[in-house]
């Protein structure tokens, strides 16, 4: 008698090279883009941006491996990976980042655990008024 195992996956979307998409994509799953995208991606897993990937607009995403190219800000909560042929024209937001000797980056980096205490600097808890 055979036993069968479900595994839990998230769904993994796949454009292939060749393909071009004009316009925003929001997705629950990982997402892996071989093709080119003119819009923005919105995602609640990983992006894998291949080697002749093209995204043209901004990247909110968990995680992220850039091995083509990305024309625009990313944000990503937990790691992003530039790997050696990435190129990265943006800024960007990380958590955690990861450049492999040879990636080119053209932007400004901030970690979101600056950006978070800026904001509690920027904002006291309470204000009280000045005395004249």
């Amino acid at each position: 008698m055979a036993k069968t195992m479900e595994i839990e996956n998230s769904p993994i979307n796949i454009i292939t090279d060749g393909t071009i998409i004009k316009g925003d994509i929001v997705a629950s799953g990982d997402f892996r883009l071989d093709g080119k995208l003119e819009g923005n991606i919105q995602l609640n897993g990983k992006l894998v941006v291949g080697d002749s990937g093209v995204v043209n607009g901004n990247v909110l995403c968990q995680n992220a491996n850039i091995i083509g190219t990305v024309n625009g800000n990313l944000s990503v909560k937990e790691l992003l990976s530039l790997h050696s042929t990435a190129r990265v024209r943006g800024d960007i937001l990380i958590n955690k980042l990861s450049i492999e000797p040879g990636a080119v980056f053209s932007g400004k980096c901030r970690m979101i655990d600056e950006v978070k205490a800026q904001h509690e600097q920027e904002s006291p808890a309470s204000e009280e008024p000045a005395n004249e």
